[in-house]
């Protein structure tokens, strides 16, 4: 038996729930399939001292504010998973878990969407899997002898996984500098922290208000036609969170230029020197976890499909929303996703109608 819906939502994270939201404003028939046990999206798998960048009133999704979490200027993880369940509730979204999908493919005038509980059958699919799913390691020199433990930022948890360690946290992003602060603050653990350029922290005042605006305002400029602004790029690299402002302040952030190669028991520098690694926490990012679009064959450079908007090109029934500004300005935060969710919603409506 094949289930039917007019619009399917894949993913139940946070531009899920946005993309809820909003069809369900727009009186539509829709279900949501998220691959997790709980609600929450990535946030539950976040390490334990992850904060948002933002406060509460400026990290919320499109019509019911975050609540201030008490004594924290900037919320952590476990709170954002409290509110995204709230959210889900409180609006009776229509969620189905743990549902994971396999494929989406053409069938005549609808779209296929194969999953482990069953196929799905909808005039219109909006994928919303996020990045968190797919983290990326760089094929690094000598990374294949290195006899240390290497992981990624998805499998941190705390600094006393790593007590009396050699670590190197390699990366010059937010989650490089906020693991790097988490380990530089505990004396257990002897930090060494690389990065591809000097990292460039933002000025202690700015978070992601700020970050929201630029990215804003640069997508308006471009769609203008005017200069590019820049955007978040402009401003710098990394948000001063409180942790990294306390471990900047009693100087052991300290960031070194990135190594060379990778040898079995460290890594070399540039210039022959070599230091001793037990263990390699890639900080390196992520790719859109789009293995589920294969079959529609839209796969373009750099492994997107090519979009306008939201909308696939080459498959004018999908939206793709949250994978970051390529798909909406600010796209893949919290206070991001809602616009483009909004707009998502209203052309589906136009496109059942």
């Amino acid at each position: 038996m094949i289930n039917a819906t007019d619009v399917l939502v894949i993913g139940g994270g946070q531009a899920g729930l946005a993309a809820g939201y909003h069809l369900r404003r727009a009186e539509l028939d829709f279900v949501i399939l998220d691959a997790q046990n709980a609600p929450g999206g990535a946030w539950q798998f976040g390490w334990d001292s992850l904060r948002l960048f933002s406060p509460a009133a400026f990290s919320s999704l499109p019509g019911r504010l975050m609540p201030a979490q008490p004594g924290e200027e900037y919320p952590d993880a476990e709170h954002v998973v409290t509110y995204l369940t709230d959210y889900e509730r409180h609006y009776s979204l229509p969620v189905h878990r743990p549902v994971r999908v396999r494929a989406v493919d053409r069938d005549g005038p609808r779209l296929r969407v194969e999953t482990d509980q069953g196929d799905w059958s909808a005039r219109t699919v909006i994928s919303a899997t996020g990045t968190w799913w797919r983290p990326f390691i760089p094929a690094a020199p000598g990374s294949g002898v290195f006899q240390g433990r290497q992981s990624h930022t998805v499998g941190y948890r705390c600094p006393s996984d790593f007590a009396g360690q050699r670590v190197l946290v390699v990366g010059g992003g937010n989650s490089g500098a906020q693991i790097a602060a988490d380990l530089a603050l505990d004396p257990a653990v002897d930090l060494t922290w690389v990065t591809q350029r000097p990292p460039r922290l933002l000025a202690d005042d700015i978070d992601g208000r700020a970050l929201f605006d630029a990215a804003t305002a640069r997508r308006r400029a471009l769609d203008e036609g005017r200069g590019d602004t820049g955007g978040v790029a402009s401003l710098g690299d990394i948000v001063a969170v409180p942790p990294v402002r306390a471990a900047r302040d009693s100087g052991r952030l300290k960031a070194q230029p990135m190594f060379q190669r990778m040898e079995a028991e460290g890594v070399r520098w540039p210039d022959g020197t070599t230091a001793r690694v037990d263990a390699v926490i890639w900080c390196t990012g992520f790719r859109p976890a789009l293995s589920h679009l294969a079959p529609l064959g839209l796969r373009g450079p750099g492994g997107r499909p090519a979009t306008h908007g939201t909308r696939a090109v080459g498959e004018l029934r999908l939206h793709l929303l949250g994978y970051g500004d390529w798909t909406g300005p600010a796209s893949a935060t919290l206070i991001g996703v809602g616009r483009p969710a909004r707009d998502v919603a209203r052309e589906v409506a136009q496109l059942l109608a």
